[in-house]
């Protein structure tokens, strides 16, 4: 447990570090692309019409921003360990006057702050291969849902081939340790985050943790030549 609390204040503290340039370097080193991820699995989610939404790492806010501005009925609680990125988030908040709707709070996705069945959805994008104990963390959100609540998931993943594969491993072990190291003043978190990729147990094997954790008709969808894929699992 010690060694699991050292990777999240590590992780924290990354974040913290890079909380200022953090919103521009996803959009610049994605191309944007990570908006029209954001949208596809926005869209998927808010078919169930949910009225209680947990935005888990929801860094900045954006993804909760997105939703918030998509489905006008929606309430959505944002958690995220990196106080900073929250800091930016409730004034991206503000300034779109959503504060009535979109709340932002520090916690730890192992040990989410809120009652058994508590939400109709939960969504993450980016943030899953952060958890200091994945396994545990997707079982934490399945306890806070109601049943037949949902979650969904938005995590980058690897193509499956040439070039793009090639490509793809290039530009994050390259590329985006390098422009997001000068922009950010930290090589060592986009040095983190290629590796954080790489390391993560995606397509079938992150569907095999979902429904170990209790989640039913788990399936996911590859975007963009399978840059990042979209999980879905209901409880």
């Amino acid at each position: 447990m010690e060694e699991l609390n050292k990777k999240s204040d590590n992780v924290a503290a990354m974040f913290n570090s890079i909380a200022a340039k953090y919103d521009f370097l996803n959009h610049f080193l994605s191309l944007g692309i990570d908006k029209l991820w954001r949208c596809r699995l926005v869209k998927q989610l808010a078919k169930s019409n949910p009225r209680q939404v947990l935005d888990i790492a929801t860094g900045t806010g954006d993804l909760a921003i997105q939703l918030a501005k998509h489905h006008k009925s929606v309430n959505i609680t944002g958690v995220d360990i990196s106080e900073n990125m929250l800091s930016i988030g409730r004034e991206k908040i503000l300034k779109r006057k959503l504060e009535e709707r979109i709340n932002l709070k520090q916690a730890n996705s192992l040990n989410l702050p809120f009652a058994d069945g508590e939400f109709d959805a939960a969504m993450v994008a980016f943030g899953v291969r952060n958890f200091e104990d994945l396994s545990k963390g997707i079982t934490e959100i399945h306890r806070v849902l109601k049943n037949g609540g949902s979650l969904y998931v938005l995590e980058f993943s690897m193509p499956s081939r040439f070039p793009m594969r090639n490509l793809y491993r290039f530009y994050f072990r390259r590329v985006l340790p390098f422009v997001g190291g000068i922009v950010s003043g930290s090589k060592s978190a986009y040095t983190y985050l290629p590796e954080s990729v790489f390391a993560f147990p995606e397509k079938e094997k992150f569907v095999e943790i979902m429904a170990n954790a209790g989640f039913k008709n788990c399936s996911y969808k590859r975007l963009t030549f399978g840059v990042a894929s979209i999980y879905v699992g209901s409880k």
